[in-house]
């Protein structure tokens, strides 16, 4: 049975690598193309902001939740060593909802831009929108932070928990302590992934709706032409965007309810899908964008010829 465990771990090990450095790779070209293009133009877009801050939340997510990974079953005893047993879950947890939340706020950002309505609010969201952009962003890692943490503190609690109750007539005591800490961290942790959640399906409702009343007021203009196809275009791109987003949902529910329980079948599934989601939705991202899809197809050429 051991050796069975040994196994299982060393595979799960294995294919969590693979995928975490195949999304590591991926981001790391758009963060690079992103940022010489930054350097060339001296400035940046909107669209280009938000791409370049989620590759690097998601570059630092699968570095640090690769290592609180690795050392959980390579080396489990490294992760009750202070401060990697604090740190290590707060800082992935940081760039986890720093990646779902700017993940979000692109799927806004495409719906505000592309979508017509003639509502006035919303007119004005289209005017502000580049505006808007850098505080929705920092808002993102502000809230990531504030989850990060109450991470910390909940794993500072449990560690202290552990190493300092040696009297058995507090043991009751402290589990209720820390039953209330990890439901007011698991409270939290599912809020926000509903939220951003919440978002993206807003965004892709809208986005749909816009599409909808065009093509029905659509008329033989080119340049209504161009906006369906712009709608149809950041349509695709969205859905996509929400069945991932649905799945990894999913995922990230399941992790919570599994954390208790030594379901290793169930666990290894989540984890490939979590672990993949960076790394493909970055790739859908790469290829919706022109300037990003030419740079990888040039690579792509010259790799061929060599």
């Amino acid at each position: 049975q051991q050796s069975n465990v040994t196994s299982y771990g060393a595979t799960t090990v294995a294919i969590i690598t693979l995928e975490a450095f195949a999304g590591m790779w991926i981001n790391a070209f758009m963060v690079g193309v992103l940022s010489i293009g930054w350097v060339k133009k001296k400035t940046l877009n909107s669209n280009e902001k938000i791409l370049l801050l989620l590759g690097c939340s998601r570059i630092s997510f699968l570095c640090f939740s690769w290592v609180k990974n690795f050392l959980s079953r390579i080396y489990p005893n490294y992760l009750y060593v202070n401060p990697i047993y604090k740190l290590l879950p707060s800082f992935t947890t940081f760039f986890q909802y720093s990646n779902l939340w700017v993940s979000a706020c692109l799927c806004g950002f495409y719906c505000i831009k592309i979508a017509n309505f003639r509502n006035s609010f919303f007119i004005y969201l289209k005017v502000k929108i580049d505006r808007m952009v850098p505080w929705l962003l920092l808002g993102s890692v502000l809230s990531a932070l504030a989850m990060a943490i109450v991470i910390y503190d909940v794993t500072e609690t449990a560690q202290r928990n552990n190493i300092t109750l040696t009297c058995l007539g507090k043991f009751w005591e402290t589990t209720i302590k820390m039953d209330k800490h990890l439901f007011s961290s698991f409270f939290l942790a599912g809020f926000g992934y509903a939220a951003s959640f919440m978002a993206v399906i807003f965004a892709a409702v809208f986005l749909l709706f816009s599409l909808w009343r065009h093509k029905h007021k659509m008329q033989t203009n080119s340049m209504k032409d161009l906006s369906m196809e712009a709608h149809i275009r950041a349509m695709k791109l969205i859905l996509s965007i929400l069945v991932m987003y649905s799945t990894n949902f999913v995922c990230l529910i399941l992790t919570i309810i599994y954390t208790m329980k030594n379901e290793n079948t169930m666990t290894l599934l989540i984890y490939i899908y979590l672990y993949a989601f960076p790394g493909v939705h970055s790739l859908i991202l790469i290829f919706s964008n022109p300037k990003l899809e030419k740079a990888l197809l040039k690579i792509f050429s010259c790799v061929k010829c060599e």
